[in-house]
């Protein structure tokens, strides 16, 4: 799965779940990591699957501190000599240990890495500082939008115009509450702080509109609580009948390039 020739602005995942989230982000000569929740070997092989090794990066991007997006970060920046972008209020959690080159972001200020224009829009979420990204390259918008616990209007606004969205699809209500988890993490993860649930995921959608969106991809769903045919029944709706730019990440394989066009 190498990444496609001529790409304007293009995206893929090495894995998405509860076990570990990563995110490449490439104008297809900078490329960039958002999150890294696998160790260092195994970030190493699901990388080496998209035809690219971890000194190819231009960066890592961080979204928040828990472990599921971070525990891989401190790792992948030591040995590959990487610099990660990241708000004060995560760096200051303590979280990621050592990282040399690191790059405070501030919220709602854009940035840029060569040609990739960045976005950090603070979500709701049970974190010090937590953000979600937008990126611009050529004229084209992408959305990384994972960890929210409800659709704000500050979001809605941020996301909207996007011409492609990895939206999270957490949780299906049912499930989590007859599930085993403990009620406090019930509570947590679907409180107005923790996951979007399926539902929520589909009002979201329909706020920010999809005229626009070439590519939909139902991210960070529970093994426990979710099914991917419940969230893509969830959404199917709002797709007139093409399901075809409607895509699922697994927690295993993620999925494999997609262009922007």
């Amino acid at each position: 799965m190498t990444l496609p020739p001529g790409s304007s602005l293009c995206f893929a995942s090495l894995g998405s779940g509860s076990k570990g989230n990563a995110t490449l982000v490439s104008d297809g000569e900078t490329h960039v990591l958002v999150d890294c929740g696998f160790g260092l070997r195994e970030t190493e092989r699901r990388l080496a699957r998209f035809g690219l090794h971890p000194r190819q990066l231009a960066a890592v991007l961080v979204t928040h501190e828990h472990g599921d997006h971070i525990s891989g970060v401190g790792m992948l920046a030591r040995r590959h000599d990487l610099p990660v972008y990241l708000s004060a209020g995560t760096w200051l959690s303590g979280r990621l240990g050592d990282v040399p080159r690191h790059r405070l972001i501030v919220p709602q200020v854009r940035f840029a890495i060569a040609g990739l224009e960045i976005d950090p829009v603070t979500v709701p979420h049970d974190a010090r500082e937590p953000v979600q990204f937008c990126f611009r390259a050529r004229d084209r918008r992408l959305g990384v939008l994972t960890d929210l616990g409800h659709p704000s209007a500050h979001v809605i606004d941020a996301f909207t115009g996007c011409d492609a969205l990895i939206l999270e699809c957490n949780h299906d209500p049912r499930m989590l509450a007859e599930g085993p988890y403990p009620p406090h993490l019930k509570r947590r993860v679907g409180g107005d702080w923790g996951h979007l649930a399926n539902a929520q995921a589909h009002e979201l959608l329909r706020r920010v509109g999809l005229d626009r969106l070439q590519r939909i991809v139902c991210s960070h769903l529970s093994e426990q609580n979710n099914r991917p045919e419940l969230a893509r029944e969830s959404l199917a709706p709002l797709l007139d009948g093409d399901e075809t730019r409607l895509l699922i990440a697994a927690q295993d394989v993620g999925f494999e390039w997609q262009v922007v066009a």
